[in-house]
């Protein structure tokens, strides 16, 4: 990933000039940052799950350095917003209007 973790400013225009429509581009990057988010929980849980013990101690749970390694890891990740942003602006996201796919359906 190549994307950078920290805020940026963004220029609306290029955003709006997309789908001719800033809250339709909005749209489109939040659903995409809703996938992205659920594929790095699950990818996360996964990973998470090795470390599930049936018996709780206090100790096993201060010790596991690994597990804390994994969790960190996912935190410095870019934001799932900024990933879905990034490939928006890149034209890496294809997407059809739903007026689109009725009209298509009616005929």
């Amino acid at each position: 990933m190549s994307v950078q973790a920290t805020l940026q400013t963004r220029n609306m225009e290029e955003i709006a000039n997309k789908t001719g429509n800033v809250y339709q581009s909005v749209a489109v990057i939040a659903k995409r940052a809703r996938q992205i988010s659920a594929s790095m929980k699950e990818e996360l849980n996964a990973k998470l799950a090795e470390f599930a013990s049936t018996v709780d101690n206090l100790e096993e749970i201060f010790e596991n350095r690994e597990q804390i390694e994994i969790s960190r890891f996912y935190e410095r990740m870019p934001k799932p917003t900024t990933l879905a942003t990034e490939e928006f602006l890149n034209d890496q996201l294809i997407w059809r209007e739903k007026e689109e796919e009725e009209e298509e359906a009616g005929q």
